[in-house]
């Protein structure tokens, strides 16, 4: 299954370690934004290395979670897409 952009793709369009950004759209219930950075925080080295934002929709239906995330690699990058493509309610990842 591919999770998220291939290994030579971000290694070309990114330096390594550093700050990379996802955005993680999905239904507003059942603590989405906390199970985001669950996921997220469990494949970072540090949970100091992860900022967010949330934004609701103006119907509170769904939820965006933006995350700016201090990555160590490539395959970091792809681990945490995986986990978050494992979330019930995800509706876009980007």
């Amino acid at each position: 299954m591919n999770h998220g952009p291939s290994i030579e793709l971000l290694e070309s369009n990114h330096e390594f370690p550093g700050v990379y950004q996802i955005k993680a759209i999905g239904v507003a219930s059942d603590d989405f934004q906390g199970r985001v950075i669950g996921a997220v925080v469990s494949e970072v080295v540090d949970g100091a290395d992860l900022e967010y934002t949330v934004r609701e929709t103006p119907g509170g239906r769904h939820v965006a979670v933006t995350l700016r995330i201090n990555v160590q690699s490539a395959e970091n990058v792809r681990a945490i897409y995986a986990r978050l493509h494992e979330l019930e309610g995800l509706t876009l990842l980007l």
